[in-house]
Protein backbone atom coordinates (compact mmCIF):
# COMPACT_ATOMS: atom_id res chain seq x y z
CA UNK A 1 0.00 0.00 0.00
CA UNK A 2 0.98 3.83 -0.45
CA UNK A 3 0.14 6.30 1.88
CA UNK A 4 -2.55 7.89 -0.92
CA UNK A 5 -3.74 4.63 -0.40
CA UNK A 6 -4.24 4.52 3.33
CA UNK A 7 -5.61 8.18 3.54
CA UNK A 8 -8.01 7.16 0.36
CA UNK A 9 -9.62 4.67 2.71
CA UNK A 10 -9.60 6.67 5.76
CA UNK A 11 -11.17 9.73 4.08
CA UNK A 12 -14.08 7.11 3.28
CA UNK A 13 -15.21 5.65 6.22
CA UNK A 14 -14.39 8.88 8.50
CA UNK A 15 -16.03 12.17 7.80
CA UNK A 16 -14.95 15.92 8.95
CA UNK A 17 -10.76 14.61 8.77
CA UNK A 18 -7.86 15.72 7.96
CA UNK A 19 -5.29 12.46 7.82
CA UNK A 20 -1.00 13.00 7.26
CA UNK A 21 -0.19 9.53 6.08
CA UNK A 22 3.61 8.53 5.94
CA UNK A 23 5.44 5.24 5.71
CA UNK A 24 5.46 2.57 2.60
CA UNK A 25 4.91 -1.30 2.43
CA UNK A 26 2.31 -2.25 5.37
CA UNK A 27 4.24 0.08 8.22
CA UNK A 28 2.46 3.67 8.43
CA UNK A 29 2.23 6.75 10.67
CA UNK A 30 -1.02 8.44 10.84
CA UNK A 31 -1.72 12.13 12.07
CA UNK A 32 -5.46 12.20 12.19
CA UNK A 33 -7.10 15.87 12.90
CA UNK A 34 -10.70 16.37 13.15
CA UNK A 35 -13.53 17.13 15.44
CA UNK A 36 -14.61 13.82 15.92
CA UNK A 37 -11.81 13.01 18.52
CA UNK A 38 -12.98 15.96 21.01
CA UNK A 39 -14.05 14.53 24.15
CA UNK A 40 -12.50 10.94 23.44
CA UNK A 41 -9.70 9.38 25.26
CA UNK A 42 -6.65 8.62 23.12
CA UNK A 43 -7.59 4.90 23.22
CA UNK A 44 -11.22 5.77 21.91
CA UNK A 45 -9.82 8.02 18.78
CA UNK A 46 -6.76 5.58 18.08
CA UNK A 47 -9.77 2.68 18.42
CA UNK A 48 -11.90 4.93 15.63
CA UNK A 49 -8.74 4.71 13.33
CA UNK A 50 -7.82 0.78 13.78
CA UNK A 51 -11.52 -0.15 13.35
CA UNK A 52 -11.93 2.40 9.77
CA UNK A 53 -8.65 0.46 8.85
CA UNK A 54 -9.94 -3.05 10.70
CA UNK A 55 -10.17 -4.56 6.73
CA UNK A 56 -6.59 -3.95 5.60
CA UNK A 57 -5.21 -4.90 9.15
CA UNK A 58 -6.97 -8.01 9.11
CA UNK A 59 -5.65 -9.25 5.56
CA UNK A 60 -2.24 -8.39 6.47
CA UNK A 61 -2.28 -5.37 3.71
CA UNK A 62 -1.50 -3.18 6.59
CA UNK A 63 0.67 -4.52 9.51
CA UNK A 64 2.27 -1.81 12.02
CA UNK A 65 0.20 1.51 12.13
CA UNK A 66 1.40 4.32 14.64
CA UNK A 67 -1.65 6.78 15.70
CA UNK A 68 -1.68 10.43 17.04
CA UNK A 69 -4.91 12.13 17.23
CA UNK A 70 -5.96 15.91 17.46
CA UNK A 71 -8.87 17.76 17.50
CA UNK A 72 -7.83 20.86 15.36
CA UNK A 73 -7.45 23.20 18.39
CA UNK A 74 -4.84 20.63 19.32
CA UNK A 75 -3.45 20.33 15.93
CA UNK A 76 -2.46 24.12 15.71
CA UNK A 77 -0.20 23.91 18.73
CA UNK A 78 1.22 20.42 18.23
CA UNK A 79 4.46 19.67 17.86
CA UNK A 80 3.91 17.84 14.85
CA UNK A 81 2.44 20.65 13.15
CA UNK A 82 5.37 22.68 13.08
CA UNK A 83 6.27 24.83 9.75
CA UNK A 84 2.61 23.16 8.53
CA UNK A 85 0.67 26.75 9.76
Amino acid sequence: MQPSDVKSRLEERIDGCEFHIQGEGCNFQVIAVGEVFDGLSKVKSQQLIYGALAAEIASGALHAISIKTFTPAQWRSAPENVGEH
